[in-house]
């Protein structure tokens, strides 16, 4: 049985940010950005709300029919992969959502600075799976989605995996590592990774 995939739309919002604050509330990023659980249980929903709000006006959510599982995707043209705008934007998104916690600026910056540029590409910024749902298909399916796009028209594809096991999935479906993992300041890694077009999953 497939999964029934559609775009969201602005009607979506509440409940796509409810199931991206749920799927990240464990991640290590997440918790790197948010190290105090009270200050992660309170602000980290407004974060993902606001990461929703960008990908609304700019690109492209995609959910699955139940809700279980979203992807956020921009699209990068390649006069814009530079990175400037996206770090502005996460000071902006600072200053909106918790102007006491540099960490959400400097991984808008740190992030920037590995984002490969001078090539158009989809960049898929989050993906989340309800935790009662992982483990099913459902990210995957997402993905492949896109990436049958990506293929069609030649696009290449890239993201930052927030754990290990992400990278295993990412790298199944033909993403591979671009130069070295980043470091997080006293705190995780997360792996930067390009698809070229026609990387068979």
């Amino acid at each position: 049985m497939g999964v029934v995939i559609r775009t969201a739309d602005a009607s979506d919002r509440e409940a796509v940010a409810r199931l991206l604050d749920a799927a990240f509330q464990d991640d290590p990023v997440s918790g790197w950005i948010f190290p105090g659980e009270e200050e992660r249980r309170t602000t980290h929903p407004r974060l993902m709300a606001a990461f929703v709000d960008i990908v609304l006006a700019e690109g492209r959510v995609e959910v699955t029919e139940d809700g279980a599982a979203c992807a956020l995707w921009l699209p990068v043209p390649a006069e814009s992969a530079d990175g400037h705008d996206y770090e502005d934007g996460f000071a902006q998104l600072r200053e909106a959502v918790d102007p006491d916690n540099e960490r959400i600026e400097l991984i808008g910056r740190l992030t920037a600075d590995v984002h490969p540029a001078g090539r158009a590409h989809e960049y898929l910024w989050m993906i989340g799976v309800a935790p009662e749902r992982q483990g099913e298909g459902l990210g995957t399916a997402l993905i492949e989605s896109v990436l049958e796009r990506c293929d069609r028209d030649g696009v290449p594809a890239y993201l930052e995996a927030s754990c290990a096991r992400s990278r295993g999935l990412y790298e199944r479906l033909g993403f591979e590592l671009v130069d070295r993992p980043l470091d997080l300041p006293d705190g995780p890694q997360m792996w930067p990774m390009w698809r070229e077009p026609g990387q068979s999953s």
